[in-house]
């Protein structure tokens, strides 16, 4: 693997534990990404889905933040990501408790009996799927091979009934997202709308679903702060991952 000048590996992240190379990837390591890795809420949790894992970065996050005993499962389609996810679940301290499975989700949910008390994804969410240079890009950005509302069942099958669903999401089609989940029977239970800073309306939002009614619990976190640089908030979300932290 070639080295930066920094001595730190190319082709990908580096986090505090573990690497992720994303080189052959769709979609890199990103904010939304990390962000919903630091955030998901882990009590009381076995088992972990990861849908759409991409690079594995997700997998790799909860892993890190768990129990030695919770097993994870992530499911990704793309042959690319499969390759690269495996090779970094391999390379990490986590690598017997992460199972990667090569699958479109929606005909692998109906083959499951297991249940998770947590699901992650960072979906598709562009309904028309615009172009990208990459074409493999466009289809991990584009609801047209996997629409929200099939995302949902599919979650809604392979969830406990105390899980949480838990996403991220532009500002521009979450409430829609909330709107559909909603009459599927789904219930807000977490819910942080992410800005760049104080002046600046949100951008995204990360939403805790589930199957029982209950308290939704809800907040604005801000990226930065008025020095424009990065919140105690954030800080304090993401400090067991980044290096500078």
């Amino acid at each position: 693997m070639f080295q930066q000048k920094n001595g730190l590996p190319r082709g990908g992240f580096t986090f505090k534990q573990f690497f992720v190379a994303h080189d052959r990837c769709a979609m890199k390591v990103g904010t939304d990404s990390i962000a919903l890795g630091a955030w998901a809420p882990i009590a009381n949790t076995t088992r972990i889905l990861d849908i759409g894992t991409g690079s594995g970065l997700l997998a790799l996050m909860l892993a890190q933040r768990t129990a030695p005993d919770v097993l994870i499962d992530a499911v990704e389609l793309e042959p690319d990501a499969v390759s690269q996810a495996q090779q970094n679940i391999l390379a990490s301290p986590w690598a017997s408790r992460i199972h990667i499975h090569r699958a479109d989700i929606l005909s692998w949910t109906h083959q499951q009996t297991q249940r998770y008390q947590l699901i992650v994804s960072n979906p598709p969410y562009y309904p028309s799927g615009p172009a990208c240079g990459n074409k493999a890009r466009t289809i991990a950005r584009s609801t047209a091979t996997l629409e929200h509302s099939q995302l949902l069942a599919s979650a809604a099958q392979l969830i406990t009934e105390d899980g949480i669903f838990c996403v991220i999401l532009p500002e521009s089609c979450g409430e829609v997202f909330i709107s559909i989940a909603e009459k599927e029977g789904w219930h807000c239970r977490y819910r942080t709308d992410i800005a760049e800073s104080e002046t600046r309306l949100p951008h995204r939002i990360l939403l805790g679903l589930s199957p029982s009614p209950g308290e939704c619990f809800a907040e604005r976190l801000l990226l930065r702060g008025a020095d424009n640089q990065y919140s105690e908030a954030w800080c304090a979300l993401t400090q067991d991952f980044y290096l500078f932290m």
